[in-house]
């Protein structure tokens, strides 16, 4: 039963394209595409409830993926991705409503539109790296806010820009049931993209300029190219989840693109594990559900009569505000590698079962 879900002992690879194939076995490929399929269900079985959760992870994890690429997989640094995922969502609204292209077609073009900035705000990295790298992306985030609150040609300034519902052969998806369509076909689309780019000449190049830039040089790779183009594809992938993101609530305000859109970002990948594609979305699904899960806490605890005084529920308000901090110390501490390394070490145990090696 165990070698269905992973790679049997003596199952050796003769070429480069075995060994780097997406699914280690034929079973897990039947699961996730049969998996693909149940979600396609989804709006038949589940309310607008658990549809809205669904649709947030999917446009959060397709630019959690894009900050992994950047941070995980090339080893740069990125405070201001919630400002580029805020691009997106605006470039996507200004395109439609400045020159009425559907909106189908805005979300790419944003995607490349938030990629050029990304690359300019990236350029320092082809000298810089470590923590001036980091200052000089915080500078992106807070000269990017500036910019959504004075362009109003471009962002409607603080009154903020409409975002029209995405329409297909002139069939809108305004509701939750209609939209979940669209935010699962990005969501594969996207992450399927990243998978292959990883297996690509350029997607090793990324890992060797991660491990030794100056091993990297040595054998020919072009650090300032990756190094700029890892910042276009992590801008990309924020651009196309932010023009989700504007489409799915009809309107985009610059309020919420702040550095702590950033901070949420960045401890998706640190949770789900860095340099992990599948490690984005885990990490991405965990940020989602922990207010939800700790709000049915406190919604428990306040029914009790010793949960229901006053200094109780206070305490419990800031350790939900604190909680994201928490969980990320925690899982530096005792998951540094993120949900991925344990769901691979589940796997490795249940293989090896009831041996311990």
């Amino acid at each position: 039963m165990s070698t269905v879900s992973l790679r049997p002992c003596g199952d050796f690879r003769t070429s480069y394209a075995a060994d780097s194939t997406i699914f280690e076995t034929r079973f897990t490929r039947y699961l996730a595409v049969a998996g693909i399929l149940l979600l396609c269900l989804a709006p038949l079985v589940l309310d607008a409830y658990f549809l809205t959760l669904g649709i947030q992870v999917a446009y959060l994890g397709i630019a959690a993926l894009g900050l992994n690429i950047l941070v995980g997989f090339t080893g740069q640094i990125s405070l201001g991705h919630g400002a580029f995922f805020g691009f997106g969502a605006f470039a996507s609204a200004w395109l439609h409503n400045s020159f009425g292209i559907p909106v189908f077609f805005c979300i790419p073009l944003a995607g490349y539109m938030t990629m050029v900035v990304g690359m300019i705000f990236g350029s320092p990295a082809a000298r810089i790296k470590g923590l001036y790298l980091a200052v000089a992306t915080l500078a992106a985030q807070f000269i990017l806010e500036d910019f959504f609150a004075r362009a109003d040609w471009f962002t409607g300034g603080s009154y903020g820009a409409s975002a029209p519902p995405v329409n297909l052969f002139g069939y809108e998806f305004t509701n939750d049931q209609s939209f979940w369509y669209i935010a699962l076909f990005a969501l594969v689309t996207m992450y399927l993209w990243g998978t292959n780019l990883m297996r690509t000449r350029d997607g090793r190049a990324f890992v060797a300029v991660r491990d030794h830039y100056l091993s990297a040089e040595i054998m020919g790779i072009n650090l300032t190219k990756y190094r700029l183009l890892s910042f276009g594809v992590s801008s990309f992938y924020a651009g196309i989840g932010g023009a989700l993101y504007g489409h799915y609530l009809g309107f985009v305000s610059a309020e919420g693109f702040t550095i702590l859109m950033s901070i949420q970002f960045l401890a998706m990948i640190i949770i789900g594990g860095l340099g992990s594609v599948k490690g984005a979305l885990l990490g991405t699904i965990f940020m989602v559900m922990l207010p939800e899960v700790l709000e049915g806490i406190v919604g428990l605890l306040s029914a009790t009569s010793w949960g229901n005084s006053t200094a109780f529920t206070d305490g419990l308000a800031y350790l939900k505000e604190m909680s994201i901090g928490l969980v990320i110390i925690l899982f530096l501490i005792f998951e540094p590698q993120g949900l991925a390394h344990r769901w691979q070490q589940i796997k490795a145990y249940w293989k090896f079962y009831p041996f311990s090696y």
